[in-house]
């Protein structure tokens, strides 16, 4: 696997911060976050359920810019391997 990495978030410390990635081989979004809070999970399990393999986490909004640009690349990606 390899990771092809597209930001933090600007305004975090060096020890605490979210950020994306997009994986080269699959072209998964791959994000840190913070963990969501209970009411935010609870929000969240009107709509289903979270597994344990899944988690609920929260990507400040001064990220978008980090998002946009991964997810444009995950998209060319995605469609490269659909051209194979």
């Amino acid at each position: 696997m390899s990771l092809l990495f597209f930001g933090k978030d600007p305004d975090s410390d060096d020890d605490h911060y979210p950020s994306a990635w997009v994986d080269e081989t699959t072209a998964d979004l791959v994000l840190q976050g913070w963990k969501s809070d209970d009411a935010t999970e609870a929000e969240c399990l009107n709509f289903g359920s979270i597994p344990d393999t899944e988690a609920v986490i929260r990507i400040p909004a001064r990220m978008v810019p980090q998002l946009r640009k991964a997810c444009d690349a995950a998209e060319r990606a995605a469609g490269e391997s659909d051209l194979r």
